[in-house]
């Protein structure tokens, strides 16, 4: 098994570097760069003052040499006044010194925001604090309840309980966010009035059940049905093995059987459906963050792409790329843990 770990996150290290470099060279192309150029200074500025901009602030530098200064192996250059020929650092709001230096990921300096004139990380660590107290109650609520639908619709395989519970799921799963998002504000919001502010002030005023309601609602709902439709198969497929008739015959009750023998063989598959949840919702929250304003991963990551903030596209770039790569192991781990079978091969 440690073996297995060393060798994953070798491969872990080549993708990201592959995907981090792929991105990095989207983010950099040169429509990009002229839209960046333009945001930092103004749309009437000449072509010769955009140039201008981007040769000072090191964008003209050549890509592999970036992308080195990016990652930390290659040193970061001040600007240099070409008249006076004083060193002066690229962005003065980030504290960056105005000398060479080494400054990247390897030393956990994620660059500087220049849409929202502070460094990276004072951006992106606290909207993905935020976005990961929103996760952490979709799974509280959608992982119990798609579990329980699952099991008892695959104990009740056939009956009317079953075709219920799987019409509801297939429904829930059928119904984008954006759909059941507005479906929820329509109903909670303007019907009924129970939820008074929006989600906007969730990160301003403090998180509290009323201002969180939607957007958990609207994300648990949609993961519900895929996971309980996973369970259900696994649960009606352990249902029929030999192990189980046998434990029946020997007088064992229904519920001790399920219980103790059914439920964790049935519980392998939705497993693997459960920790792949995780990077869907890193990036399943960008319609629901911007739809009810909640400024957390998502939020940050549209203003972002919409103000080609080169450094912290990257930043959250690199995030979504570590959790990914990173659910995909402990996925698999898990997975051997709970297969006797795979841990023996």
């Amino acid at each position: 098994m440690l073996g297995f770990i060393l060798r994953r996150l070798g491969v872990m290290a080549l993708t990201m570097l592959c995907l981090t470099l792929v991105v990095f060279f989207l983010v950099n192309l040169e429509p990009n760069l002229k839209k960046l150029a333009i945001s930092q200074l103004d749309m009437r500025s000449s072509a010769e003052q955009l140039e201008s901009w981007l040769q000072k602030n090191g964008y003209r530098q050549n890509f592999f040499v970036r992308y080195g200064q990016w990652l930390g192996v290659v040193q970061k250059q001040p600007n240099i006044d070409p008249e006076t020929g004083v060193a002066s650092p690229r962005f003065s709001y980030c504290d960056e010194p105005a000398e060479p230096y080494y400054g990247g990921i390897l030393q956990g300096d994620f660059g500087c925001s220049t849409k929202f004139k502070v460094p990276v990380a004072e951006k992106l660590f606290p909207a993905l604090g935020a976005t990961g107290i929103l996760m952490f109650w979709v799974m509280v609520v959608m992982v119990p309840v798609a579990l329980l639908i699952g099991v008892l619709a695959g104990m009740r395989e056939g009956t009317r309980t079953d075709r219920t519970l799987s019409v509801a799921s297939i429904a829930t799963t059928a119904t984008p966010e954006y759909v059941s998002g507005v479906i929820f504000a329509v109903i909670f919001a303007s019907w009924l009035g129970w939820l008074n502010g929006s989600a906007a002030t969730a990160t301003r005023q403090g998180i509290s059940f009323y201002n969180f309601t939607l957007p958990v609602m609207t994300m648990a709902i949609y993961g519900i049905g895929y996971i309980a439709r996973m369970t259900r198969a696994s649960m009606v497929e352990v249902m029929t093995q030999q192990y189980i008739r046998t434990a029946r015959l020997k007088g064992l009750g229904f519920r001790a059987v399920v219980i103790k023998h059914a439920l964790r063989n049935a519980l392998i598959a939705p497993f693997t459906v459960i920790m792949l949840q995780f990077p869907w919702l890193l990036t399943g929250v960008v319609i629901v963050e911007v739809m009810f304003r909640y400024q957390g991963f998502g939020f940050t990551l549209v203003e972002a792409a919409s103000n080609n903030d080169i450094d912290l596209l990257l930043g959250c770039s690199l995030v979504s790329v570590f959790v990914v790569l990173s659910t995909q192991l402990i996925s698999d781990v898990g997975y051997a843990y709970l297969n006797p079978r795979i841990r023996v091969q």
